[in-house]
């Protein structure tokens, strides 16, 4: 009988070809057909690279621009706008904005408005007395006739001191100046250069805001002020103001007021 004398647990020599050549040893370091590295190699190359993120049309900008002036609390300039929009360019962005204000104009019960260099959107006047129906438990501290009277002398001859303010009215001012501080409606500008150097007193931003101005020069005339608000206008206020040398105070930082805005008061919502 014949015995197999190879043994089992000896490696055999290397494989041959067809033709009784030797073939090459396989290669540890090379991974094998369908591992984990070829599946995951190519399934990466066929992932299509993300595409790049598509520029907002006109439509999109005038979206971005309402959402962003509504939700301010403040009106927002167009500095503002456009650092918040810094990646696109400030040609389509003035043209969204442009077509925004177009789209407001002259319907609805909103307004897109320029007040204070900056825009808000805010309710139309003519239908403030609907919006103050909704309002109607809330009371707002309006400011007394003497405080408009001072308000409005010092809005149509800033800068100007407390005593002067005082000689026009006929009356001490000293309590009304200290509420339309604590209301920002204005602030001390500086110093006149006399003796005892008195603060100056001028309007503040939130003025503009509150009473809907974009600066001072779209204050109306004093008699007409005097009408809308409900006061006497004092003689002396009529007359040309005077234009004092003062020592200026540091410069405000931008922003650093607060706005205590009154809805009752201008009739807008925000």
């Amino acid at each position: 009988m014949p015995v197999d004398t190879e043994d089992p647990r000896e490696p055999t020599g290397p494989e041959t070809t067809d033709d009784g050549s030797p073939g090459a040893a396989p290669d540890a370091s090379t991974p094998a057909a369908g591992s984990v590295d070829d599946l995951m190699g190519a399934a990466a190359a066929a992932t299509p690279a993300p595409a790049a993120a598509a520029r907002p049309d006109l439509a999109d900008l005038k979206a971005i621009i309402e959402a962003l002036v509504f939700a301010s609390p403040d009106p927002l300039t167009p500095k503002a706008l456009f650092r918040l929009l810094e990646h696109e360019p400030q040609p389509d962005v003035e043209a969204a904005l442009a077509a925004l204000r177009a789209d407001y104009h002259g319907h609805g019960g909103l307004q897109f408005v320029e007040v204070a260099g900056g825009f808000q959107i805010v309710t139309r006047p003519e239908l403030h007395e609907w919006v103050r129906r909704l309002f109607h438990e809330r009371r707002a501290q309006k400011l007394s006739v003497q405080a408009l009277e001072t308000l409005a002398v010092i809005a149509y001859k800033q800068p100007i001191t407390a005593p002067e303010i005082a000689e026009i009215r006929g009356v001490n001012t000293t309590g009304v100046l200290a509420t339309l501080l604590e209301r920002h409606l204005i602030k001390i500008s500086g110093r006149k250069l006399v003796v005892g150097r008195p603060f100056l007193y001028a309007t503040t931003r939130e003025f503009l805001i509150r009473f809907g101005l974009r600066d001072l020069n779209d204050l109306p005339k004093v008699e007409d002020m005097a009408d809308v608000l409900g006061f006497d206008l004092p003689t002396r206020l009529a007359a040309a103001g005077p234009v004092d040398a003062r020592l200026p105070l540091e410069p405000e930082e931008s922003g650093a007021e607060e706005s205590n805005h009154d809805d009752e008061e201008t009739g807008a919502v925000h």
